[in-house]
């Protein structure tokens, strides 16, 4: 199992941790244990890493996320870019 870490600013980090069980969900299809990180510096920059399964999926949700990830993204206040790693 590879992992996933996604990196990005958001709006509000208080709104953007009210959305943990909803991008554990979304998530979940592709991977476990996802988990939150706010940036020690206080800033509005977030990462998540997960246990991916299936890297072509995670890959494809990300590259190219579906209205309803979007959706999602958009309300937890998301900022591009979104910058994606994957263990190798």
């Amino acid at each position: 199992m590879a992992k996933l870490v996604i990196t990005h600013a958001v709006a509000d980090v208080e709104r953007w941790l009210k959305g943990k069980d909803e991008r554990v969900a979304a998530i979940g299809a592709v991977g476990t244990n996802v988990t939150d990180h706010v940036a020690a510096d206080g800033s509005n920059n977030v990462a998540i890493t997960a246990d991916v399964h299936d890297v072509e999926a995670a890959q494809a949700m990300l590259t190219s996320p579906s209205p309803e990830t979007a959706a999602l993204m958009e309300s937890h206040g998301v900022l591009p870019p979104v910058t994606t790693y994957i263990e190798r």
